[in-house]
C-alpha cells in the first residue's frame, strides 16, 4: 500500500520560506512510471498544482510559481521537499503531495494534506 505523509511547521511568517518534506512508504521514488507532486489548497478556493519532481530527479513549476518555488528528493530517505520562499498571507493554503502516474497524468495516491498559515 502506497502511504505519503506531509510534515513541516504549521505558521510561517511573511517574507520567509515555507519548508514541507513528504515521505513516501510503500513505493519507490525512481520509478520510471510516476512523479511525485505538491498541490495546494487555499480556505475556500480549489486546488493548485505546484510542481513535480520526476523518477530522474526533473523538476517542474508551475509557471505562476517557479520564482519561488523549489522541489527537491532524498531518495535514501524516499522524501520529497517542497521550498516555498517569499512567502505572504495569501499562500496560506493546505498543502498535499501526491504521486502521479506519467501514463494518466493522474495523482493516484494522496498524502492527508497539512495546513500552513502564513501570518505574523
Amino acid at each position: 500500500q502506497v502511504q505519503l505523509q506531509e510534515t513541516g511547521p504549521g505558521l510561517v511568517k511573511p517574507s520567509q520560506t515555507l519548508s514541507l518534506t513528504c515521505t513516501v512508504s510503500g513505493a519507490s521514488i525512481t520509478s520510471d512510471d510516476h512523479a511525485w507532486s505538491w498541490i495546494r489548497q487555499p480556505p475556500g478556493k480549489g486546488l493548485e498544482w505546484i510542481g513535480y519532481i520526476n523518477y530522474s530527479g526533473s523538476t517542474y513549476y508551475s509557471p505562476s510559481l517557479k520564482s519561488r518555488t523549489s522541489i527537491a528528493r532524498d531518495t535514501s530517505k524516499r522524501q520529497f521537499t517542497l521550498q516555498l520562499m517569499s512567502v505572504t498571507p495569501e499562500d496560506t493554503a493546505v498543502y498535499f503531495c501526491a504521486r502521479a502516474n506519467m501514463a494518466t497524468v493522474l495523482m493516484d495516491y494522496w498524502g492527508k494534506g497539512t495546513l500552513v498559515t502564513v501570518s505574523s
